[in-house]
């Protein structure tokens, strides 16, 4: 791996950043300076994913592998700034490649219920994580690898991906054939959707976790500069990939 000093800058810089925001007061327009090209970014990136998840067969079967080829080519840049020893870059290529591709096939074998199931509790996870974090703060969970995500961010992440387990299930479902989910097949409880809802949420966490650890080791701020005021790829598919996983291996009856 790579030497410790860069790794102690890295965490000085952490520490003098939170202690910036705590006692300096940044105005409005500097804070929100790249909202407009942020928000042009989502709108395109909202575009196109839902454009192929309505289109559905091949046009989304692409759209999944063309985003984790593209996921997969930046972890390969961060394994190779992340390590020295060729064995562990090696071990990280193989790990990142089977580690995606089985979430990119999970994703293009699934139902359509289930395939809504990980990319809305993603959603839910992150979108309720990032306002109970920032709400709530308190402690962090792993400081030294992502200094900003709370204890309190996780459980409303938990607790949004939760209520979105329910609402697939209440609302979703009475249409499914309309949808074509097939969702006889699975019979669900509200208190299933919850728990499921819980895990996905924890697992997404935990994937944001394992780039944020990859980004300090190969010390680079983003996964890649592809998509303005958003970073990479990667950055935008952390959290999916290991609810992928879960749900894939659900599916498969693996698990």
């Amino acid at each position: 791996m790579a030497g410790g000093e860069p790794q102690v800058e890295l965490r000085k810089r952490d520490r003098m950043k939170a202690t910036a925001r705590r006692y300096v007061r940044v105005p409005l327009a500097v804070r929100t300076s790249d909202l407009p090209k942020r928000a042009a970014s989502a709108a395109v990136m909202l575009a196109v994913a839902g454009g192929a998840l309505w289109a559905g067969g091949i046009a989304l079967t692409l759209f999944i592998v063309m985003v984790a080829a593209a996921t997969y080519a930046e972890l390969v840049r961060l394994v190779v700034r992340a390590t020295v020893r060729p064995g562990w870059r090696i071990a990280g290529l193989i790990l990142g490649a089977i580690y995606i591709g089985f979430a990119a096939y999970s994703l293009v074998i699934m139902p359509r219920f289930y395939l809504y199931l990980v990319i809305g509790s993603v959603i839910f996870t992150d979108t309720f994580a990032y306002f109970t974090g920032r709400t709530i703060g308190g402690p962090t969970i792993a400081p030294r690898i992502s200094p900003s995500k709370t204890w309190a961010g996780l459980g409303g992440g938990m607790a949004g991906a939760a209520l979105f387990g329910v609402i697939l299930l209440q609302a979703i479902v009475p249409m499914s054939d309309s949808w074509h989910l097939g969702i006889d097949a699975y019979p669900w409880s509200s208190l299933a959707a919850i728990a499921i809802g819980a895990i996905a949420a924890i697992a997404a966490q935990s994937g944001d976790f394992l780039e944020s650890w990859l980004k300090r080791k190969a010390h680079m701020k983003d996964s890649s500069n592809l998509i303005p005021g958003h970073g990479g790829v990667f950055d935008r598919t952390d959290g999916m990939l290991p609810v992928a996983v879960v749900v894939g291996l659900l599916v498969t009856g693996i698990a």
